[in-house]
């Protein structure tokens, strides 16, 4: 049964609030049993909704939602979820007070569909300043927020929910994370859209946190921060155990940070995570794997991905690496701790144009085990205006420090072998095909081909 929101009292002039006309809708589809709640054309302003189990919200072509950015709209996440607020740089939560537009927690059956569109309204909260472009010459830094805004709702927040479908809708301009969905289980987003600013922060595109069997396909996502995150933050964590058994496939990921990230968050066990079929446009990391908080990441497989990553000015993460995979310490770890463990890892059939190395790098507590990486392809050579010549493992104590640039770059690795082929310009030729410091097990089969330039 359908249940359509302007009957309820939804006004699509994009200035009226119908909160309370569209949670009526889905309330009454919610109380019978379960149903269709359709939003036709027209620009829909609304605070938090609520969705219920056995609803469908279904966005008709030419349909909007728009976020209201008014905060007394807004459902107050960290007081309802009691899991606080946390920077970034803790491995728990971050963002939570900024509430969300989107929201469900411990239903199921849920779906997002259609042809319309959801609109963060982050072009409202972000903004250049600086203009002329003085401290980043590219205006490649991230935008500023507006003081007004400095709690930035999410698009979505989605907890405990048993199978989650989200599929065809664009999302458009979020302010903060776009599709969050923490703790879900059985989970399917297909065909959907994220074009967010690329240069807003935080507007990271899909983050699966401490989700089981879920499978992401068909996607094209455009964001400033990475482009799909699987994580598994402290509070999810300790309610929900592992990040695990996760499918990406055919999809275009484009983002100033990481296409795949994995990490950094890593409160319980990240595993059994597959990346195939992938293209990834001007990315600052193709794959990145972090390991801080003690857990292990394993049985991670990417096949058959192309495309370039770059070094862009500002505050991003990553300095161009196709592939990334780190376990260090953060910041404020005790010396000797142990950040984690990466292994089981495996990478085929690479093809990417880059501006820095394939870097795998673990601490003496924390080495690195069996990585294969086969069929790279490597094209590496500039393609902005900042030259190669640093390595970058933040959030950790060790940051951002010069060092030369080989190819490939191993420390405190077990077990690491890496085959292919790769092309040099003529700077890049002066340094290492190849560095390795203290390995073990580790050969490194690269063919150099005529160089660039």
């Amino acid at each position: 049964m359908d249940y359509r929101i302007t009957d309820y009292g939804a006004v699509g002039d994009g200035s009226t609030n119908s909160q309370g006309a569209i949670q009526a809708a889905i309330d009454a589809a919610h109380t019978a049993g379960g149903g269709r709640v359709t939003v036709p054309a027209g620009e829909f302003l609304s605070g938090t909704i609520v969705l219920k189990s056995c609803v469908t919200l279904y966005l008709e072509e030419g349909a909007t939602l728009v976020n209201s950015l008014d905060a007394a709209h807004r459902i107050d996440l960290s007081g309802l979820l009691g899991t606080g607020d946390a920077d970034s740089d803790s491995g728990a939560m971050d963002g939570l007070s900024g509430g969300c537009f989107l929201f469900a927690a411990h239903a199921h059956d849920i779906a997002l569909e259609g042809r319309g569109t959801v609109y963060g309204q982050g072009d409202k909260v972000f903004y250049d300043g600086d203009p002329e472009g003085a401290g980043g010459g590219l205006h490649e830094r991230p935008l500023d927020i507006r003081p007004e805004y400095a709690e930035r709702p999410r698009t979505t927040y989605f907890e405990d929910i048993e199978r989650l479908t989200v599929r065809g809708v664009t999302f458009r301009d979020a302010a903060f994370w776009t599709l969050h969905m923490a703790g879900c289980r059985k989970v399917i987003v297909d065909g959907i859209r994220i074009e967010n600013d690329p240069r807003a922060p935080n507007n990271d595109g899909i983050d699966p946190d401490t989700c089981q069997d879920v499978v992401i396909s068909n996607c094209i996502v455009e964001a400033g921060d990475d482009a799909i995150v699987v994580k598994n933050t402290v509070p999810m964590a300790e309610r929900y155990g592992a990040s695990e058994n996760i499918v990406i496939s055919n999809c275009v990921l484009k983002s100033r940070d990481s296409a795949l990230k994995i990490g950094t968050e890593t409160g319980r066990s990240i595993r059994n995570i597959q990346l195939s079929d992938c293209v990834f446009r001007d990315c600052s990391r193709g794959v990145g794997i972090w390991v801080r908080d003690g857990a292990t990441i394993e049985d991670i497989h990417v096949h058959h991905v192309s495309g370039t990553t770059r070094r862009y000015d500002g505050g991003w993460w990553g300095k161009g690496e196709p592939i990334f995979i780190n376990a260090q310490r953060r910041a404020a770890a005790p010396a000797g701790s142990c950040p984690g463990r990466i292994r089981n890892v495996s990478f085929d059939n690479i093809y990417m144009a880059s501006e820095s190395c394939v870097f795998i790098a673990g601490i003496a507590e924390s080495p690195i085990e069996d990585v294969s990486i086969r069929d790279l392809h490597l094209t590496l050579g500039g393609q902005g205006l900042h030259g190669p010549g640093v390595f970058d493992e933040q959030p950790s104590a060790q940051g951002v420090y010069e060092h030369d640039i080989p190819a490939v770059y191993v420390r405190h690795a077990d077990g690491v072998t890496v085959s292919g082929t790769v092309r040099r310009e003529a700077g890049l030729r002066a340094f290492p095909l190849a560095e390795l410091e203290d390995t073990f097990d580790c050969r490194i089969d690269m063919r150099e081909l005529g160089h660039r330039g």
